[in-house]
């Protein structure tokens, strides 16, 4: 199994697992799945971190991403195109292009945030 963790899941399984999903965890622990991050994410943290809203930094970040095993997932036009026919349901930037990655590459994403079911298609895990 292949699947993107969105930031907020990234950020729980750092730092507080036990907000996950059940399904969330197993998906987390199956040594078999190939789990990724976006490129996105790393830039969300980084812009929260210097406006003072997360307390996480770099080393953290690289920690995490080592910690659990994940791939980071570069992202690239043919993601940025898929934005072209995604319906307005989000309305936050990174959210719609996780999102966009995630049905351009015909993966799962992991993400307690309901709106991301409202994308015909996207496989949500949670």
């Amino acid at each position: 199994m292949r699947a993107l963790l969105d930031t907020v899941a990234f950020l729980w399984a750092m730092d507080t697992p036990e907000r996950l999903s059940r399904e969330a965890a197993v998906v987390l622990a199956d040594e078999s799945a190939l789990l990724e991050i976006s490129t996105l994410s790393l830039s969300e943290i980084a812009i929260k971190q210097a406006r003072g809203k997360l307390e996480f930094s770099r080393g953290d970040v690289e920690r995490g991403i080592a910690d659990l095993g994940l791939r980071v997932l570069s992202y690239t036009s043919v993601h940025s195109y898929k934005l072209f026919e995604l319906p307005l349901h989000h309305t936050d930037p990174f959210d719609r292009q996780i999102i966009a990655q995630a049905m351009a590459e015909d993966i799962p994403v992991m993400t307690s945030d309901r709106i991301f079911g409202a994308y015909q298609g996207l496989k949500i895990i949670w």
